[in-house]
C-alpha cells in the first residue's frame, strides 16, 4: 500500500506541475499582449511572455518551504524541456539544441532577476526593465509599457493572494491582461 500511495502522490505532483506550467503558457499566449500591448508576436516575444509568467509563479513560491521549492524547480525543468522539444519541432539540429537551451536559460535567469528587482523598486523601474527586455526589438508607446508594468504588478499581487495549497495542487490563476489599462 505504501508504494501505491507513493506512486499516486508522485503522479499528483507531476499533474500539478504540468498544470502550473500550462497555466503560465496559456496566460502568456493571451492575444491582448500581442495586439494591445505591442509585444512582438514572434518566437522571442512568446518566449519572453512564457518566462515572464513563469518568473511570477516562481517568485510567488519562493520562501514557502521545501514543497514549494521542489515545485518551482519542477516547473523550471518542465519549461526547459518544453523549450527543447519546441526547438526540435522547429527544425533546430540536435547538436545546436543544447546550446540554444543554455542560451534560453541564461536569458531566463537574467531577465527574471531584472524583472524581480524592478517589481520591488516600482513602476518606473519596471517600465525600464520591460523596455530593455520584452520591448527590446519593437517600439511601444509609453501607455503600452506602463500597462504591461501595471499588469505585472497586478499579477504579482494576485498570485500572492492565492494559497500555497492551491498552487501546490496545480491551481493557478492570473488576472485579466487589460484589467489595469
Amino acid at each position: 500500500m505504501g508504494l501505491i500511495n507513493s506512486i499516486r502522490a508522485a503522479r499528483r505532483k507531476s499533474d500539478a506541475v504540468n498544470s502550473l506550467y500550462l497555466m503560465c503558457v496559456e496566460q502568456a499566449r493571451s492575444p491582448a499582449f500581442f495586439t494591445y500591448l505591442s509585444i512582438p508576436d514572434t518566437v522571442d516575444g512568446r518566449f519572453d511572455m512564457i518566462i515572464f509568467h513563469t518568473m511570477l509563479l516562481i517568485r510567488r513560491l519562493r520562501g514557502e518551504g521545501d514543497a514549494a521549492d521542489e515545485t518551482s524547480q519542477a516547473v523550471l525543468n518542465l519549461m526547459f524541456s518544453d523549450m527543447d522539444r519546441n526547438l526540435r519541432e522547429m527544425g533546430v539540429g540536435d547538436l545546436s539544441v543544447g546550446k540554444q537551451v543554455k542560451k534560453m536559460a541564461k536569458a531566463f535567469y537574467g531577465r527574471a532577476e531584472a524583472w524581480e528587482t524592478a517589481l520591488d523598486a516600482g513602476l518606473e523601474e519596471l517600465a525600464a526593465a520591460l523596455v530593455d527586455s520584452i520591448y527590446r526589438s519593437v517600439e511601444a508607446s509609453e501607455a503600452q509599457i506602463k500597462a504591461l508594468g501595471a499588469y505585472a504588478e497586478a499579477a504579482d499581487k494576485y498570485l500572492k493572494g492565492q494559497t500555497l495549497d492551491d498552487l501546490l495542487a496545480g491551481t493557478l490563476k492570473f488576472p485579466a491582461v487589460l484589467a489595469q489599462s
